[in-house]
Parts: structure tokens; sequence; C-alpha cells
């Protein structure tokens, strides 16, 4: 499938943790004419820095990234290269994380689970200037538009120091060890643990990690 766009040539960059994604989206992308892969990340870290040195024209983003998510990571290179074009791309896709990617500065958001001629129209829109969003997270606006306010943050439930101990049960530290980090008794830190589940609605250590990983708990 070919699918004209509206420059000559569009310098991508991918972003993604896996590398078999990454490989299977540029093996997709390079056979499309007028798209050229130009470099890859695996964390947002990496994908700002890329951005600033490659330049590429667009940007197709996993919003689950290790050492700073997406969203941020989109915010951060909007901020530098306005013109830059990025095309989030995630197979979690709450109201919240759309709203807040787009906010950012995305102008596309597709599903993971979408079929490749999916990706490529957005590829499209995007490059022309315009939104593009999945035809699923579309329905969630009204009119097809982003005309509703950016709902609550489940995290702005919680405190600096609750979100803190969050943090650091996602990052695989123990009781002991936020203990020890944050000058805590361990006793202290269950306490902790223990109203963040009340707070955020999970039953358990797991579940309270997968939400974290779900709602892009933010990093700062």
């Amino acid at each position: 499938m070919n699918i004209e766009l509206a420059v000559a040539l569009n310098r991508i960059l991918i972003v993604d943790d896996h590398s078999i994604v990454r490989d299977g989206l540029a093996g997709l992308i390079e056979r499309e004419h007028g798209m050229r892969v130009v470099g890859f990340a695996s964390s947002g870290e990496e994908a700002v820095s890329a951005a600033r040195r490659l330049k590429p024209d667009l940007i197709i983003m996993d919003l689950m990234l290790p050492s700073l998510n997406g969203i941020d990571a989109t915010q951060r290179i909007i901020s530098e290269s306005p013109r830059t074009r990025i095309i989030a791309l995630s197979a979690c896709h709450t109201l919240e994380q759309v709203c807040r990617v787009l906010r950012a500065g995305a102008l596309g958001f597709v599903i993971k689970t979408a079929a490749a001629a999916e990706l490529l129209r957005a590829i499209q829109e995007v490059t022309a200037g315009k939104q593009y969003v999945s035809p699923v997270i579309a329905a969630l606006f009204l009119d097809g538009e982003l005309s509703m306010p950016i709902p609550k943050s489940p995290f702005e439930r919680l405190s600096s120091r609750e979100r803190k101990v969050v943090q650091l049960i996602v990052a695989g530290s123990t009781s002991s060890d936020i203990a020890l980090q944050l000058s805590l008794s361990r006793k202290t830190v269950d306490t902790y643990r223990g109203r963040i589940m009340v707070k955020l609605g999970v039953a358990n250590r797991s579940a309270l990690i997968r939400f974290a990983l779900e709602y892009e708990l933010p990093t700062a």
C-alpha cells in the first residue's frame, strides 16, 4: 500500500521500549513512499535527546516508557521544537491519557491494536497538520473534537510523599528499601501503602503497580 503524503519526504523517529515493535514499525514505514526512519529510542529521555539531535519531521511515540513517560517526553519535545509532529501509539487509551498527550502537543493517537493501514493514514493526516485519533477514541469526544476538560489524574488524590512511595514500589523497591531511602520506619511505609491502596481503590501491590503503569504515574 502506498499513501501519498503532504511532503516529499518525512523523516520519522520511532520511540518504543520493545525492539520487536520498533523493527515492525520500521519495516512498515520504510515500504511507504515519502517516509524514512531516521532513528529509534527506547525511553522517554532517549526520545528527547534523539529528537534534539535528529530533528525528525514526525515521531511515533509509545506512552509507557522507562525513565520518562511518553506524555512528558512529548511535552518536552514540543516545547523545544513546536513544528515536530507526534503520533502517540499505545495499548492503553484511557480518556485521561488521550487528553493529556493531545494537550501536551501530539497531533495523533493510534491504539496498538489498530491495523497497519490506520497508522499510515494517521501519518498522512498528521503530516498534513491535521489531528487524527483512532475511531474508538474519537467516540470519547463531542463531535470528534477535543472539547472536554482533562480529567484529574487519580494520583492527584495522593500527597507528594505518597506519590514518591508509589514510584519506588513501581521501581521494585521493598518496604525496607523505601524506609531506608525516605528515612521512615518500615511500619510507616506499610501504613502509607495501605492508605494509597484505599485512595486508589486497588487491592494489592500487583494491582497498584498495574494501576500506576496504566495511568502514567507522574515521574516528578
